[in-house]
């Protein structure tokens, strides 16, 4: 197993790169950076679609920098782990509770060996709505998640009823792998950077794109059926407004104010209805709240230092609260 770096984007030294298995038999990538002296904790890395563990190698030294332990791992069916169908430019999923069986085997095969307590969840979108659905089921092994733009639903979907019919009945007559309609496998390989709804950060986005041109490999195309249907099944269970009141791990989750992909009005509405949860709304960010331009950034950090404890003593929950 490898990284793939560019002169822009450098790992930060002593990275270890190793694969774990899950119970199923996917191979899912795993990095993971230990801080000099001892570490205050683990930090995990839950990344959005089509993303991948150099994408978030900034990241990576910021936390290092904290005195953190840092991991990322790419989800099945992107980057470099394996993938569900033969064409590595779909990452399908028919279920999103399968990406819990990758959590799982980083949970088994990676953090219990390696990596110290406390554990926390850093996720983005697609990465954010797996960890708050684990958290409901009562199964996360974090001790606070923080999470930027979760995929709570879409941005003005045209037509969402009609949207979510579609997808079932494709998916229910056999075309769960086919690419949505009108979808195709090169989504990733064409994005320019005037008109990108991801982030107003030109340095940042071209260093993805550099990434993307070092080994296409890590790039996927547009959803499939079945990955789409997916996504809207468990975005229905989080419309239901008793949902986020039983979701019990602390939380700390920011909407971006210019998100063209999720709908932040439904991820204010979400966090406001945590009973362990705070909600920070960045009314400039586009989608990518990490990768943003740096005085967004610079607020994002704030506010997760003040979240994430910065020692080792036990981590006190939040104090409980009821918002209708």
């Amino acid at each position: 197993m490898r990284l793939i770096l560019t002169a822009e984007n450098p790992a930060p030294a002593g990275g270890i790169v190793t694969m774990a298995r899950a119970v199923d038999g996917m191979a899912i990538r795993v990095a993971r950076w230990h801080p000099d002296g001892d570490s205050l904790g683990t930090v995990v890395i839950c990344t959005g679609r089509a993303e991948f563990i150099e994408k978030y190698l900034e990241i990576v030294g910021e936390l290092l920098a904290r005195g953190l332990t840092a991991v990322v791992f790419d989800w099945r069916g992107q980057g470099l782990s394996g993938r569900e169908l033969s064409n590595r430019r779909k990452g399908h999923v028919d279920d999103f509770s399968i990406y819990e069986r990758d959590l799982d085997a980083l949970v088994g095969q990676v953090l219990g060996p390696f990596c110290p307590r406390p554990w926390f969840g850093l996720a983005h979108s697609m990465g954010g709505a797996i960890l708050i659905a684990q958290s409901h089921a009562g199964r996360s092994p974090f001790a606070r998640i923080v999470t930027t733009a979760p995929m709570i639903d879409l941005y003005r979907l045209r037509l969402p009823r009609l949207a979510r019919l579609l997808a079932q009945v494709l998916d229910a007559v056999g075309l769960g792998a086919a690419f949505i309609p009108g979808g195709n496998a090169r989504a990733a390989l064409s994005r320019a950077f005037d008109g990108n709804t991801l982030t107003s950060d030109p340095a940042r986005f071209q260093r993805f794109m550099a990434l993307v041109a070092e080994d296409p490999q890590l790039a996927i195309g547009d959803p499939t059926i079945g990955w789409i249907n997916s996504a809207f099944r468990l975005m229905a269970e989080f419309a239901d407004a008793e949902y986020p009141r039983r979701v019990l791990t602390p939380m700390l989750v920011f909407s971006a104010g210019d998100d063209r992909i999720v709908d932040s009005r439904a991820v204010e509405r979400f966090a406001q209805r945590l009973k362990a949860g705070s909600l920070i709304a960045i009314p400039a960010a586009r989608h990518e709240i990490m990768m943003e331009r740096d005085g967004v950034r610079t607020q994002f950090w704030a506010a997760f230092d003040a979240f994430i404890p910065g020692s080792s003593a036990a981590v006190q929950p939040l104090a409980s609260s009821s918002i209708a």
